[in-house]
């Protein structure tokens, strides 16, 4: 009799354990991609130098342009988008350049950019352009200083 009693306090310990993991396990994960992922639009034009577009709905940041100047002539014209989602091993290549850094564990996450000599990292609190930081602000327009004329 003692026998039945074990494998039934067995029975339900599992049981509540099962339904705690699966419990934690999904909450978690809403937790850490409800946000989604940074969203970046590589553009460039003939007439225009090239540009970058980044939008992360989650945050509400929306139509963030980084403008690239320099002598960028021999660029074909692109316009590229690209989520930076997990499942990506860096350094990778983007249009413009490479993604050097990224970590989305918990999305947005963090993505740091090399292009034409400048350094773009994208995290939850801020922009940083070349290690100057631009506080979110949907519509922002930041024009990278050129690379060539800055001063370390």
């Amino acid at each position: 009799m003692k026998r039945d009693r074990l494998w039934k306090h067995l029975a339900i310990c599992f049981v509540a354990a099962l339904g705690l993991y699966i419990v934690g396990f999904t909450w978690v994960e809403h937790r850490r991609s409800r946000l989604g992922p940074w969203e970046v639009t590589f553009i460039k034009t003939e007439a225009s130098p090239p540009t970058l577009q980044i939008n992360q709905p989650g945050l509400d940041i929306s139509d963030v342009t980084v403008e690239l100047p320099g002598d960028h002539q021999d660029v074909a014209a692109t316009n590229a988008q690209l989520r930076f989602e997990p499942g990506q091993q860096v350094p990778f290549p983007v249009p413009f350049g490479e993604c050097v850094f990224m970590d989305p564990i918990f999305l947005p996450g963090t993505v740091t950019l090399r292009v034409y000599g400048h350094e773009i990292q994208m995290l939850p609190r801020t922009l940083t352009v070349n290690g100057e930081e631009h506080p979110w602000e949907s519509g922002l327009h930041v024009v990278a200083p050129n690379p060539e004329t800055s001063v370390d």
